[in-house]
């Protein structure tokens, strides 16, 4: 797994997008990432919280599992624009359904900030 380090740092030079999520076991954001129309699917499972990803109808991601402060997209060949991360705003934990939108949050950041 990719982990971004220093984020902190990082998140004063960047401008990252919330993606808006709330805590609920199972959700839908469609959403509007650097021109690709995505579908993100969030879900609790007993093993962990997992994403599935679809840009302009294209499959990037299924069942990856969110961690805490590490890039969803491990290939840039799938052609995506950018990439997704899951940030503890009170520590390092792995996100959890029931502080999504709160304590954890999805952002996107573009091309040229990952």
């Amino acid at each position: 797994m990719r982990q971004v380090h220093g984020m902190e740092e990082r998140q004063a030079n960047i401008n990252m997008k919330t993606i808006p999520l709330s805590s609920r076991p199972s959700q839908l954001v469609n959403i509007v990432l650097d021109g690709q129309n995505c579908d993100i699917s969030v879900y609790q499972k007993t093993t962990g919280l997992y994403l599935d990803l679809t840009a302009d109808g294209k499959l990037m991601l299924q069942g990856r599992i969110c961690r805490d402060n590490v890039y969803m997209l491990m290939q840039e060949h799938l052609g995506f624009r950018g990439n997704l991360l899951f940030i503890d705003r009170q520590g390092s934990s792995d996100p959890n359904m029931s502080e999504l939108g709160s304590r954890y949050e999805l952002v996107y950041l573009e091309e040229g900030e990952v």
